[in-house]
């Protein structure tokens, strides 16, 4: 019955908590620029005020950059810690909005309602379905059903340089049964999901260098080698015919898709075609033999994100370049081994290099996948609660980009993380006009209300 209350309690209270997002909203918490420090502090101090009338323990903890926002809230049974971020991208370029980008407001679309500002879905209206959830538990009952630990930080739009360092320094305040993140999406507009795979990521940056400088094509074509047809032809033989990497051992670690989960995908609304028809493109070029949302969730990839040398620029100027370039990332599932990729590949280069040309390397961001173990009860329980909310059947998802906070509360605080949010494709984030539509937040209010009641059973 306590359940069937707080719910109509949220139905009942949704201009108000409205009202609260627009007001979180209209703080200018933009983490990457220091003209935005004070504004990033406001809204540290603008979560603590709430989180204290809710009856949590809320402070402020200081770091070198800005300010991660801790809070608890005693209870039995299952010890759940919500993680969200309150910094947000900057709103450049400024000229595409349609309105001020920190003037949020309510907007009647094709699509329905949605409510427009920066940071409206990335990552504020996220984690304030989760504090209007705590909020009519507590108003209803006086009580949640279960401990609750929060953790905000204000500094995941730049990279996070001040976590891990918290993280590791408060690991036994944060340690908690379960962990929930609410900085991602839904699979459809009207099925629940709970991203289960995050993709690892390797980044690496290869110059192939041939003559000592650049030459008359004309006089030096057909002699000379060129680095640009030596680059070329290294990057095309990283994958075959079937669209496999051919990197030795890079499919070392790479499991086969669960039953349970693969059956889930096979029944969701989802097809290549209208994926890829999105952005003009009709034709899968993944590995063949996987599905779409295989090659996209759950199956390692290797691109080449830019390539450059020789002259670029208007008209000609017919030269045989001394340099050629190109980046290339890689993404990585279950347990491919960063750094063992990044030698495959740099040992894939050093392979393909004819007499005269050497090959230097810059190496980037590396980092491996993350896998939830779905086995542990709080899933089912949370799915549950979901397909109840939503009346459509929840389901375990991949995410082809790369989280790295989920990782890092497995690694440094030792706990398994459930990544429920409740954002859409369309919803622009980081990009003018960002929106969340209403349905989101509402029903969002609604699916932690019953997350917290599953958990405590």
């Amino acid at each position: 019955m306590s359940l069937d209350q707080v719910l109509a309690h949220i139905d009942a209270d949704q201009d108000a908590a409205l009202d609260r997002l627009m007001e979180l909203l209209r703080i200018q918490s933009i983490s990457t620029d220091s003209a935005y420090a004070q504004h990033c502090d406001a809204a540290a101090d603008w979560l603590i005020a709430d989180l204290n009338s809710l009856g949590f323990d809320a402070s402020k903890r200081e770091t070198p950059g800005h300010p991660m926002v801790v809070a608890h809230a005693q209870g039995t049974g299952t010890h759940a810690l919500f993680y969200g971020h309150y910094d947000v991208q900057p709103i450049d370029p400024i000229e595409l909005w349609d309105n001020p980008p920190f003037e949020p407001a309510v907007e009647t679309t094709p699509n329905g309602k949605v409510i427009r500002g920066r940071g409206s879905s990335d990552d504020k209206g996220q984690l304030m379905t989760f504090l209007e959830a705590c909020r009519a538990w507590k108003t209803v009952t006086g009580s949640l059903p279960t401990k609750v630990s929060i953790l905000f930080e204000g500094e995941e739009e730049s990279g996070s340089p001040s976590l891990i360092p918290f993280m590791e320094a408060n690991k036994d305040e944060l340690k908690s049964d379960i962990t929930l993140i609410c900085d991602t999406g839904m699979v459809t507009p009207t099925t629940p999901s709970i991203v289960t795979m995050l993709r690892g990521l390797v980044g690496q940056q290869v110059t192939i260098t041939g003559p000592s400088k650049d030459l008359h094509s004309g006089m030096f074509g057909g002699l000379a080698r060129n680095p640009i047809r030596v680059l070329n032809a290294a990057l095309a033989a990283l994958h075959d015919d079937t669209g496999a990497v051919t990197l030795n051992g890079f499919y070392d670690g790479v499991p086969e898709l669960p039953e349970q989960v693969a059956k889930q995908w096979e029944n969701l609304d989802w097809s290549a075609d209208s994926f890829l028809g999105d952005v003009n493109l009709s034709v899968p070029a993944g590995e063949q033999g996987r599905s779409g949302l295989e090659q996209i969730w759950s199956r390692p990839t290797c691109d080449v994100n830019g390539i450059w040398g020789g002259y670029t620029g208007e008209g000609s100027k017919t030269v045989i370049p001394s340099q050629a370039h190109a980046k290339i990332s890689f993404r990585l599932v279950g347990t491919q081994d960063p750094q063992k990729i990044r030698e495959a590949f740099q040992q894939h280069i050093r392979d393909h290099l004819p007499a005269d040309c050497t090959a230097e390397f810059v190496d980037y961001g590396a980092g491996p996948a993350s896998s939830m173990e779905i086995d542990h009860p709080a899933f089912e329980a949370a799915r549950g609660a979901l397909s109840d909310e939503w009346e459509t059947e929840g389901v375990y998802v991949g995410c082809g980009g790369s989280i790295p906070i989920a990782g890092h509360f497995q690694n440094i605080i030792g706990t398994q993380s459930m990544l429920i949010g409740f954002g859409q494709d369309d919803d622009q984030i980081h990009s003018p006009n960002e929106k969340y539509d209403l349905t989101s937040f509402h029903k969002g209010i609604r699916s932690w209300a019953r997350i917290l009641d599953a958990l405590a059973d």
